[in-house]
């Protein structure tokens, strides 16, 4: 999982009005149910869900995410976004793809998502526009018919671009890791016994979280 250390002082006081509208209720909240995250979250007070990407490079960004390290997917982005010559589009990704299939060097199958999806951008199959306006499964169900988005990447589209307030990523193994040594001593959680540790969350489970996935990197989350 990419990430980055977001900054404080001068430049958080700036970033005030990129704080999702929802966030200060939910910690508090957080704060006074759960005595784990009352330990976590004033350890990275002032920080917050970064402001969101373009839709097609916050799914692209979290295909290549899948199922790889925080340091592989870095190392991943750096290269694609490289080929892409800077910020990727859909249309520099299908131009990219007619001269180099890997997109860089990515793994084949993951390349290959990412072409699809740059086409389907391209093409207008999807309408982004929509998003914001429907329901978390409704967004998931629309997401999950491109090929190569599963339910976790459409998890993450939820939360870093999307911004919703109570999406439970269960399906993200550094949640269950952080879960695990946080209210389980570091013995193996089983979904059901995960999703019974977050009911106490609802509805901020983003925030709960996003906390928890801080707990084990010093940098923030960033898709």
């Amino acid at each position: 999982m990419a990430s980055r250390l977001m900054g404080t002082g001068m430049h958080n006081i700036a970033r005030q009005s990129d704080k999702p509208a929802y966030w200060d209720e939910a910690v508090a909240a957080l704060v006074e149910r759960d005595r784990i995250l009352r330990r976590i979250i004033p350890q990275y007070e002032g920080d917050w869900l970064a402001t969101p990407q373009e839709p097609f490079v916050t799914l692209a960004r979290a295909l290549i995410g899948q199922q790889s390290s925080a340091k592989a997917a870095d190392a991943a982005w750096k290269r694609f976004t490289a080929g892409c010559g800077g910020k990727p589009t859909p249309s520099k990704v299908l131009r990219l793809a007619a001269e180099d299939p890997t997109l860089a060097a990515l793994p084949k199958r993951k390349a290959d998502y990412i072409t699809d999806l740059a086409t389907h951008f391209a093409e207008k199959k999807v309408r982004p526009a929509r998003w914001g306006e429907m329901d978390d499964e409704a967004v998931v169900a629309e997401l999950c018919a491109i090929r190569g988005i599963g339910r976790w990447t459409a998890e993450m589209f939820l939360i870093f671009h999307l911004q919703r307030s109570d999406v439970l990523p269960l399906d993200d193994s550094r949640l269950i890791k952080a879960i695990s040594l946080h209210y389980f001593s570091g013995e193996p959680v089983s979904r059901f016994e995960a999703r019974e540790v977050a009911q106490a969350w609802a509805p901020w489970r983003t925030v709960a979280t996003w906390f928890l996935w801080r707990s084990l990197d010093p940098a923030a989350a960033q898709y």
